[in-house]
């Protein structure tokens, strides 16, 4: 499964809790995320991060199987990915979406017993 990785700025640190916390579960998957957040997951945990500028557009070409996005609904800067694109892109594509640390245990916990084996087999991997 491809799991794209965004956070801003303010949760780039629990991104980096949370993915060592789920390494192993991790590991067996293909990582992609933006260049800092990319960093701090690798720096963190020593997942493989294949870096990506454009994850809305690998969203958009079916490229992208689940996105985690920790997002700060209150203090986002100008600068940081626009929560709503990104989530109209996954609703667009059926693509499961945690926004913050709750949603994104029940994904991984999911994606751990196979709950999500279904997105796999619409997008003709595996």
């Amino acid at each position: 499964m491809r799991i794209a990785l965004i956070a801003h700025d303010s949760r780039k640190e629990l991104l980096a809790q949370f993915c060592t916390a789920y390494v192993r579960i991790l590991s067996q998957n293909e990582l992609v995320a933006t260049g800092v957040t990319g960093k701090v997951v690798h720096d963190a945990c020593g997942l493989p991060v294949r870096g990506a500028e454009q994850i809305s557009s690998m969203i958009a070409c079916g490229e992208i199987d689940m996105l985690l996005f920790f997002r700060d609904p209150v203090n986002a800067r100008p600068n940081e990915p626009n929560a709503v694109t990104l989530l109209r892109l996954c609703d667009t594509r059926a693509i499961p979406v945690a926004t913050n640390i709750a949603t994104a245990e029940v994904l991984i916990h999911g994606l751990e017993r196979g709950d999500l084996a279904w997105i796999e087999l619409q997008r003709g991997r595996k």
